[in-house]
């Protein structure tokens, strides 16, 4: 090892610093963690970088950059980003969203409503691979069930986060999914199998606890529950072909033939707005495409600049061996998301630094891959400045503290994902 590569240089992290300072800044100083968009911070944070390192020219900084964001997993990441996005956008305006909702709840027994509230919320996160809009879709109902049965909202709608995040982590089209195996180099259906192994004992244990806590309650649906079997099926199709392994690209582009043809023949809208909705779900997707974009570029020059080699320095001082490795990947994944109060952007700033970690101590990509989304999966569940528990709190009058001591979820898989560090062996095949 080279000095330069034990060393490094910390004064190469202040671009990532200075979006911390930003973001945290304006947050704490007007109450609101939306104040500062993130791509905004970034982009100065990206100005901070170019600035940095006299002893390159400009035009130099500029072709690092370039090549951060030219790199193969970057520009994957961000078509499959748009896929996902046209995709998300046909569906729902295909009716589908709706009608899987309805489905799931007109087979639910009374005395389990709130437990298949979590139930459903995994079942549509993961087939959407997005915790905001099965929050979106979930949460008015999960409100309904509280105002007829007189279980606390609270209760609800935290059983609605908890099955968001379900998804939002394990989802084969979730943008922290994506993230994760892009930045990691190994495949989706590797991450999924070793991320199920994590995820299923603290899925089972929420079941338990709001089955428990709900056992006495008598639920009764008073309106309609319609829903059409013909606008479920682009789910069951994407879920199907991911889980058999079939290639995304594949698998997305299907999705959507199907959801806009579900769209069309059921009236949903007619064949002149077909595009326009898929339109309107790929431009959902920009900002975080363009945030993936920029944060590669000062990724690149952070890099070039010794940033990363320096955290890699102290990281390593702390680390004995595989099982140290994946602790330190764990924290670092922690860290970085209470920063950014984004799952997706924490992944795309800790994966670069995880890839060097799994390298250097024999950590397979597709556990490194799982490590980095569970970890930044339960706690963007727990923050109360986190776009899941905001938007939550938003559409049920709550306030997100109110929500937080019912998020079983991501703290059992908190609990889940240490216990695998400890317990279970680190493969040093690659993957």
């Amino acid at each position: 090892m080279d000095e330069k590569h034990s060393r490094g240089n910390p004064a190469a992290l202040l671009p990532i610093v200075m979006f911390l300072a930003l973001f945290l800044g304006a947050g704490f100083l007007t109450g609101d963690f939306n104040s500062m968009p993130a791509i905004v911070g970034f982009l100065i944070a990206l100005m901070a970088a170019l600035l940095q390192n006299r002893k390159l020219s400009f035009e130099e900084k500029i072709r690092i950059a370039a090549e951060g964001a030219g790199d193969e997993n970057i520009l994957t990441m961000c078509l499959i980003y748009l896929l996902a996005g046209a995709f998300s956008g046909t569906i729902q305006a295909a009716g589908g969203v709706e009608s899987t909702v309805n489905l799931c709840l007109s087979l639910l027994p009374s005395h389990v409503a709130v437990a298949g509230l979590f139930v459903i919320g995994c079942f549509i996160s993961l087939a959407m691979g997005t915790s905001m809009g099965t929050i979106a879709a979930l949460a008015p109902i999960g409100a309904g069930i509280s105002g007829k049965t007189g279980i606390s909202m609270a209760i609800c709608i935290g059983a609605v986060v908890c099955g968001a995040m379900f998804g939002d982590n394990l989802s084969m089209i979730s943008d922290t999914t994506i993230a994760a195996v892009k930045t990691q180099g190994c495949e989706m259906r590797d991450k999924f199998r070793e991320n199920f192994l994590i995820v299923l004992p603290a899925a089972l244990l929420t079941v338990v606890i709001f089955l428990v806590l709900t056992r006495d309650m008598n639920y009764q649906a008073q309106e309609d529950l319609d829903y059409q079997i013909l606008r479920v099926i682009p789910y069951l199709a994407v879920l199907g072909g991911a889980l058999a392994g079939l290639n995304v690209f594949g698998v997305l582009a299907g999705g959507i033939i199907l959801s806009a043809a579900v769209g069309v023949v059921t009236g949903a809208f007619g064949l002149g707005e077909m595009f326009q909705v898929m339109k309107d779900g790929i431009v959902s997707m920009y900002d975080i495409t363009v945030i993936s974009i920029i944060v590669a570029c000062i990724v690149a020059l952070v890099r070039h600049n010794g940033g990363i080699d320096w955290i890699l320095g102290m990281i390593r001082r702390k680390i004995k061996g595989p099982r140290g490795a994946e602790a330190g990947i764990a924290a670092l994944s922690v860290l970085v998301d209470l920063c950014t109060a984004n799952n997706t952007v924490a992944i795309v700033i800790a994966g670069p630094i995880a890839k060097e970690i799994s390298g250097e101590y024999g950590v397979t990509g597709r556990r490194s891959a799982s490590l980095l989304d569970t970890f930044t999966s339960a706690c963007q569940g727990l923050i109360p400045y986190g776009a899941q528990l905001l938007s939550a709190a938003g559409l049920s009058g709550l306030t997100p503290y109110q929500i937080i001591p019912y998020c079983f979820y991501p703290v059992l898989m908190a609990v889940s994902g240490i216990a695998f560090i400890i317990f279970k062996g680190s493969s040093s095949n690659k993957a």
